[in-house]
């Protein structure tokens, strides 16, 4: 069963720069490895859904950055790249990928499956809120995009995973939310148990919704 769970920004900059939203992460990874789970699992968003073995490699370069985590060939897409290279020398027993458009049924029944485990699960959810929230964001911006980032936030803040279900694939879409697959893998994984959960920041410094959060059983 899913006994805690982190949700971190899958962007690169949360490696290379934002000391505060780094931080952050480090707190909710710390999170995980007190639940002392089983297994621990790392989700994140990326073109296909896939299922990579524990040790595999991922790296930075195609954005200009030589960074690399694991050994072998990168493989890894970035969200699983970002998570290898802040947990550094730990490393997952399982890395997920789950496409950035999956249905949300597909989602939830591939966090059924992870959190449905007999063993104790940890899950770090690499996710991104949406990046429409400003004139200079890299999406176009949009008035409902503020109100849907701060209801992922309370989301996360308040291990509510009935909300997180219930995103609407289409409208994330339109308001370029990448994490959402992610996050609703991480509501499948969680199931009607309660959870408390934890907001360690939320920002958005370039008009895209970045947080830290904690769910623990």
């Amino acid at each position: 069963m899913l006994v805690a769970a982190a949700v971190c920004p899958s962007t690169p900059l949360v490696v290379l720069g934002m000391p505060e939203l780094r931080s952050a992460c480090h707190a909710a990874i710390a999170a995980l490895r007190e639940a002392r789970p089983d297994t621990l699992v790392v989700v994140g968003g990326a073109e296909a859904t896939r299922a990579y073995e524990a040790g595999a490699a991922g790296t930075l370069r195609p954005w200009g950055v030589d960074r690399t985590a694991g050994a072998g060939e990168p493989v890894l897409p970035l969200s699983l790249t970002v998570a290898r290279l802040l947990l550094e020398a730990q490393e997952p027993q399982r890395c997920q990928s789950v496409a950035f458009g999956a249905p949300a049924a597909d989602c939830l029944a591939l966090g059924g499956e992870l959190g449905g485990r007999g063993d104790r699960v940890a899950l770090l959810v690499m996710a991104d809120g949406s990046a429409c929230l400003s004139p200079r964001a890299p999406g176009r911006y949009d008035e409902a995009a503020g109100p849907y980032n701060e209801l992922i936030a309370k989301a996360v803040a308040t291990g509510d995973p009935a909300t997180l279900a219930a995103l609407d694939p289409a409208e994330a879409d339109r308001l370029w939310v990448s994490g959402r697959a992610a996050l609703q893998v991480l509501a499948g994984a969680a199931g009607a148990r309660a959870y408390r959960g934890r907001l360690l920041t939320a920002s958005a410094p370039y008009g895209v919704g970045y947080l830290a959060g904690t769910w623990l059983a």
